[in-house]
């Protein structure tokens, strides 16, 4: 039996599976890291802690599996997209990196120059200005990081995606190569031509012997090179640094930002195929098929995957809070000890009284694009109570993702029956039955939530030779739990309003 060693390498933590030539995949291993939140509304991780999450989960995951050693055709890596690293030939990161969540490139995103090309970035790249891309968290390394422009035009600086940083890191050096959906989620990539656009580049002040190489999904970007110094150093056990020295040799052969691979990995290969992925924010994804539709109604168009010459594209919406708002009610409201308590308390109550949020923690994404507005609670009454609250941070995330599928419908003029649903969020029975009531279609949960993982996993597979192509891999998609629509259209039609209106509220509370 052969493998595939899958990374997914995620905003707060960092897993790792094995794939089997079956198309089988494993429990995965679990390594979180710090989260670091310098001023309101930034956010920031350490990219060094992000490696090291990455190795400990490989080596973790083959010690359970012992009988993978020796026998790993391939890695698939899928990450957090957006987030930017600015780093040294050495690999050493220059400053924290800046996640897509932070919000600290606002008053970029506001800059004159910036803003006249707006219509020209997003026929281009398929994308809105906003603070969420890398091209404005590379201005703001640049900008406030001593000498790093200077070191840039000597080639001693790269700013790239988690997926560019570990490519590097992984292959000591050898290798710099980001893949085609990262590289669209950069505000400096065109996306028919599949490379970047020179305009955009001057526009940004950025370099282009700065950034990672663009490429295929399904690609060789190098062997992996790992020191046995660097492991002792950062506290790998005898055994540990043993395994992660055995995988010396093995090609990264797939590559694939996290959303396009739980695209591919709910086996949405079809045009008009869709998928939402609820995990720390949500983000809802149609297959477009070879053709990029550009959309009227602020969502955002991005290469899908690249696989054997052929590039598929997705239309997206992103929402910045889902399964971050399940923390909020747990850690800094304590209305929950665990997640799990959600469906009891949404159960208890007939419904929230009027009350609705909109969590616009850190700004509002598709289809508004507000980053500085703020997140609202509105209709509360002196009965508002804790379970009322709690219901209402939980039917948020499916208003969200109700508007976000009504709009692609509206640019694209179809209309699906179904959506295949992954991430931990959807646990949530109560959560996953209000979205297929406020949608009127049926909603599907994959067997697996790890679609991620098994995105990278078949992209890396396919360039292994270990499947032959996605009509092989199709055949491997497990479905889980299944839900129909119940609501009446007029109760479907209210709800959504309710939340418009709050969301209204919330839009007169913005600077921008």
């Amino acid at each position: 039996m052969r493998y595939i060693l899958c990374v997914d390498q995620g905003t707060t933590s960092t897993k790792a599976f094995l794939l089997d030539e079956n198309g089988n995949l494993s429990s995965g291993t679990h390594v979180p890291f710090k989260q670091y939140y310098p001023q309101p509304g930034w956010v920031s991780h350490d990219a060094e802690e992000i490696y090291v999450s990455v190795l400990k989960a490989c080596a973790m995951i083959l010690a359970e599996h012992p009988e993978a050693k020796g026998s790993i055709a391939g890695m698939g890596i899928t990450n957090q997209r957006e987030t930017t690293v600015a780093f040294s030939p050495s690999g050493k990161p220059f400053s924290k990196a800046i996640v897509w969540q932070c919000r600290r490139t606002s008053d970029i995103c506001r800059r004159p120059e910036i803003k006249e090309q707006s219509r020209r970035i997003t026929e281009i790249t398929g994308l809105k200005i906003d603070p969420y891309f890398s091209a404005t968290k590379m201005i703001w390394f640049l900008e406030n990081i001593r000498s790093l422009r200077e070191r840039c035009a000597m080639g001693e600086c790269y700013l790239s995606t988690i997926d560019g940083f570990l490519v590097y890191r992984l292959t000591a050096g050898r290798s710099y190569a980001s893949d085609y959906s990262n590289c669209s989620r950069t505000m400096l990539f065109d996306i028919a031509q599949k490379k970047y656009d020179p305009e955009f580049l001057d526009l940004f002040g950025i370099p282009v012997n700065t950034l990672a190489k663009p490429m295929e999904s399904c690609a060789d970007y190098g062997e992996i090179c790992l020191k046995e110094d660097y492991l002792r150093d950062n506290g790998f056990t005898d055994d540990e640094i043993e395994l992660l020295l055995s995988i010396n040799g093995v090609h990264i052969t797939g590559v694939l930002g996290d959303q396009p691979a739980a695209l591919l990995g709910q086996n949405a290969i079809n045009k008009g195929d869709s998928k939402t992925t609820y995990g720390t924010g949500s983000f809802t994804l149609m297959n477009l098929g070879t053709e990029p539709v550009f959309s009227k109604n602020g969502l955002l168009t991005s290469c899908a995957w690249s696989i054997k010459g052929v590039t598929n594209y997705a239309l997206e919406g992103s929402i910045f809070q889902a399964g971050s708002v399940i923390s909020w009610l747990k850690d800094e409201l304590g209305f929950i000890e665990n997640p799990k308590e959600c469906d009891d308390f949404c159960n208890s109550i007939e419904d929230c009284g009027g009350v609705y949020l909109v969590p616009a923690f850190t700004g509002l994404g598709a289809p508004y694009w507000k980053p500085d507005a703020r997140g609202i609670l509105t209709g509360l009454t002196r009965g508002t109570g804790r379970a009322q609250i709690i219901r209402a941070g939980v039917e948020s995330i499916a208003y969200q993702v109700t508007e976000l599928v009504n709009l692609m419908t509206d640019d694209t003029g179809i209309k699906a029956g179904r959506m295949k649903v992954d991430g931990g969020v959807c646990a949530s029975s109560f959560l996953m039955q209000l979205q297929s009531d406020l949608l009127g279609v049926t909603i599907t949960r994959a067997l697996s939530d790890e679609m991620t993982a098994m995105g990278a996993g078949l992209a890396a597979g396919i360039q292994s030779g270990l499947f032959e192509d996605l009509e092989q891999t199709s055949r491997f998609y497990k479905a889980g739990a299944s839900y129909e629509p119940k609501m009446s259209a007029f109760e479907v039609s209210e709800k959504m309003e309710g939340y418009r209106s709050a969301v209204r509220a919330t839009l007169l509370t913005s600077n921008d």
